[in-house]
């Protein structure tokens, strides 16, 4: 409608004096009106406006929750169709309850008058919330690549992808000041005030916005194919589904069905030839994941092995690859990529260290038999055994 399009276009025009740091009290009395109308699709329209420009997420990250704080009566006016019990995206708001009842208990110990007593109590609850990280996986990985299929505007997204990064920060943050020896109680009040408001308002910002605005687009059986895709996934602070083992087993079959349906194809090669079902066997054998993405930056495939290291799910087939990273990361993809398709460079390696384990990641050009430039095969493996390997081990050593 001609009367939703102009509003979008005033909240843009609203946001982008926001920004260039305009009186914010006159700001909100001249576009007063419009806040109290706006929806959950209006406003992914408005930021993705402002990222079109140019704009990084971080940058907007800066005004965000004044941004949401004006819409919110518009907002939670708002009225959608909750999800059906059971379905992926209750899951999702279940395991939001969960978390501030987390946060609820973690605030009753802040009451605590003894420094050691509140540190010993606060560590195992503050290390617990870690776990939350599946939670965004999910986002990222399952319902995000669905919705940016549906309408560019969605793109939008990476500025909730930078909120999810800001969390892990300062989980990690707030656990080391707490693990420290010199940490004092004004500090550790500090440290978590910013942590609880960084969660509380992405749980906000999920349902309030995120959440309605996919229920309106996504159709029932795109919502079913993610539930099956969710049981890649833990379900943190809530009981795991009984239906995880049928519909993870389903999912992993329908794989090796849709790959050869008679098992009558081959490939064939100078060293020999596979069926497909033999191949997915080889490659998910390897202890190593691996991610294919093509010379169009689309992820094309990505292996199933026993323990991945880092999680991968359907959606993000034929994702391309910029968003399926965080946004502060992206360029350093593309610097890889541009170098593999110039030429000047055939390798990346890089090697990080994830609870405890040493993990080597390595991109490797793939080039034809003309060289020319096909696509990008990541691979990451857990190398913590193999750094500690020494002399020789020539017997099998199996326990009887």
């Amino acid at each position: 409608m001609k009367e939703d399009l102009e509003r979008v276009n005033r909240l843009y025009k609203y946001i982008q004096r926001l920004m260039n740091q305009e009186d914010s009290k006159q700001l909100y009395e001249r576009y007063k009106s419009d806040f109290e109308k706006v929806t959950p699709q209006e406003i992914f329209e408005v930021f993705y406006m402002i990222l079109q420009k140019g704009i990084e997420p971080k940058e907007i990250l800066v005004i965000l929750d004044k941004v949401i704080n004006v819409f919110y009566k518009g907002l939670i006016s708002y009225q959608w169709n909750r999800p059906e019990k059971g379905s992926f995206l209750d899951f999702l708001m279940m395991e939001n309850c969960a978390l501030l009842e987390k946060l609820e208990a973690i605030k009753e110990i802040l009451n605590e008058k003894d420094l050691l007593a509140k540190k010993k109590k606060l560590i195992p609850r503050i290390n617990e919330l870690v776990q939350f990280n599946q939670h965004y996986l999910k986002k990222e990985n399952i319902l995000f690549p669905y919705l940016e299929k549906k309408m560019e505007k969605f793109n939008g997204l990476t500025i909730m992808w930078s909120l999810h990064d800001m969390a892990r920060t300062q989980i990690k943050k707030v656990m080391e000041y707490l693990e420290s020896e010199t940490c004092k109680e004004a500090e550790i009040n500090e440290q978590i005030g910013s942590l609880f408001f960084i969660l509380h308002g992405i749980v906000k910002k999920e349902e309030l916005i995120l959440f309605p605005a996919a229920s309106e687009v996504i159709e029932k059986n795109e919502w079913r194919e993610m539930q099956k895709q969710s049981f890649e996934y833990e379900f943190p602070f809530i009981p795991r589904p009984k239906q995880q083992a049928e519909s993870l087993q389903e999912s992993r079959s329908n794989d090796n069905m849709n790959a050869d349906i008679n098992g009558r194809y081959k490939f064939k090669t100078e060293t020999g030839e596979l069926d497909f079902e033999q191949i997915v066997l080889l490659f998910n054998a390897l202890p190593v994941d691996l991610t294919f993405v093509d010379e169009n930056n689309r992820v094309r495939y990505f292996t199933r092995p026993k323990d991945r290291i880092f999680p991968r799910s359907p959606a993000i087939i034929g994702r391309d690859v910029d968003k399926c990273h965080p946004p502060e990361s992206v360029h350093v993809v593309h610097k890889i990529m541009d170098s593999f398709r110039s030429g000047k460079k055939d390798t990346a390696t890089f090697w990080i260290n994830i609870k405890g384990k040493i993990i080597l990641i390595q991109y490797f050009a793939l080039r034809n038999a003309q060289g020319e430039y096909k696509g990008v095969l990541e691979a990451s493996q857990d190398i913590t055994e193999i750094k500690n390997l020494e002399g020789e081990k020539r017997l099998l050593g199996w326990e009887e």
